[in-house]
């Protein structure tokens, strides 16, 4: 008896199998098992962190809420404007930071339900490829006849000497108390969104980059807008910035040695410099290669260059964007088994926002692209600056700048970028007709609906 256990703890464990087998408990990875499951196959999530990924826990989520928060402290400056006589006491940041994780926890818990609900068996560890092809995870090894890599990304740091005294975005949602003295180095969306959180807040920011705008891959006039926005709202623009090394203080603030002098006193370093995929899951074992940038390579219809391996999301490098790996995920579930052998995603026109202070919201091409795809003489643009009515009785102003792109001689809109109030809502059902294919006379025949900013779209000359 005891020679018979001896062989069977030396046996190799046995291989669970699966119709469906995902990597990654993010947005994309989720959605597309659980579409899956609904074809009646057997499927499961490989998650070695919390449910949700990244927009859940450290992103689009929570920012949200603190971006909301922001919104508050600025109307409240404006209050008195609109005859409200209204103290500001003091803000409690320990107050929203305990909601906000109550409220990721009760998702975190929604998506284990969600989970369970759909028959997708939860697997938690961190996963690896084997050479048989087989994923292991905690020593158990499962295979699938059809594997998803949906393990998203990570922020970067630049490792100059003591780069670990800062942050990372996902660092922000860890802070216990609003710092006093920040100093955000980047010039992407995470940079100008969380700065301007911390801006509005009552923290003393600084955005350091490299060049003249944040936002440079938007369209130009995206770029100036939010730029001088954040100005104009008190964030210091440290315009052809780097941080060479970073000390900390025996008072525990932060001196930064940067290429325009010394910064003193700093309470709070934030790295926001990009992203990279987490493709350390052994890939070369079963022949998954990556491109020039270290994303999974994919085709249009998010294969591999492994046959029944796929990847979606931000781990492929493009449109890194929760609605984007959601709509992947589950138009690939429907063309894996439920036999729409021609269904993929749509990667153009694809709209986005930027939660900055106002927010930026976009669809299509910049001006810049459209002028290099079709020629100067194929594009028209139209533009409208204005400041939206509700700051017509406020000393605290913003504007709002909207252009449309048009390719001739049809008109057909190839790109519409708004920043300012309200803006962000605003897209979502202007995108529908850009994607429908509109064009400048479509909007000119609809009625605006007045008084409001979104009327400049269809009242443009």
């Amino acid at each position: 008896m005891i020679t018979f256990l001896r062989y069977l703890s030396t046996m190799a464990p046995i291989v669970k199998s699966y119709d469906y087998l995902v990597i990654g408990g993010g947005s994309g990875g989720l959605a597309s098992a659980r579409r899956a499951a609904e074809f009646g196959i057997k499927a499961a999530v490989i998650e070695h962190a919390r449910w949700g990924g990244t927009c859940v826990n450290v992103g689009c989520v929570p920012k949200k809420v603190m971006f909301n928060t922001a919104v508050h402290a600025e109307m409240i400056h404006d209050h008195k404007d609109y005859g409200f006589n209204v103290t500001l006491n003091k803000f409690d940041w320990s107050v929203i930071k305990k909601s906000r994780d109550d409220y990721i926890k009760r998702l975190n818990g929604i998506y284990e339900a969600n989970l369970d609900k759909s028959k997708v068996d939860r697997i938690v560890g961190n996963a690896s490829f084997t050479s048989d092809g087989c994923v292991e995870v905690n020593g158990q090894k499962y295979s699938g006849k059809h594997v998803l890599i949906a393990t998203g990304g990570r922020p970067i740091v630049h490792k100059i000497p003591g780069y670990e005294f800062g942050i990372t975005s996902d660092g922000f949602f860890d802070l216990e108390d609003l710092p006093k003295k920040t100093v955000v180095v980047g010039a992407g969306y995470i940079a100008v969104e969380l700065a301007g959180i911390l801006n509005a807040l009552g923290s003393d920011v600084s955005i350091m980059i490299r060049y003249d705008k944040t936002l440079r891959t938007f369209d130009s006039m995206i770029s100036s807008a939010v730029t001088e926005e954040l100005e104009a709202a008190g964030v210091k623009v440290l315009r052809q910035t780097q941080t060479n090394s970073v000390t900390k203080d025996v008072d525990g603030t932060l001196t930064l040695d940067t290429t325009k002098g010394p910064i003193r006193g700093v309470d709070c370093l934030l790295w926001a410099i990009g992203r990279v995929p987490n493709v350390e899951i052994g890939l070369d074992k079963v022949g998954v290669k990556l491109d020039g940038k270290g994303n999974v390579q994919v085709d249009a219809f998010q294969n591999t260059s492994a046959p029944n391996i796929y990847s979606l999301g931000d781990v492929c490098g493009r449109a890194l964007l929760t609605p984007v790996a959601i709509a992947a995920g589950r138009r690939l579930a429907h063309r894996i088994f439920n036999n729409e052998n021609d269904l993929k995603l749509d990667y153009d026109n694809i709209p986005t926002v930027v939660f900055s202070h106002p927010p930026v919201a976009t669809i299509g091409l910049t001006e810049e692209e459209a002028v290099k795809n079709y020629g100067a003489d194929k594009i028209k643009t139209y533009k409208s600056s204005f400041t939206p009515m509700y700051h017509a009785v406020t000393e605290r102003k913003t504007k709002c700048h909207m252009k449309m792109i048009c390719l001739l001689p049809e008109e057909k809109i190839l790109g519409i970028h708004m920043i300012g109030m309200g803006c962000d809502e605003m897209m979502q059902g202007f995108s529908v007709a850009i994607k429908m294919g509109a064009t400048k006379n479509d909007f000119d025949n609809t009625v605006a609906i007045h008084p409001t900013s979104s009327e400049e779209l269809v009242t443009m000359r």
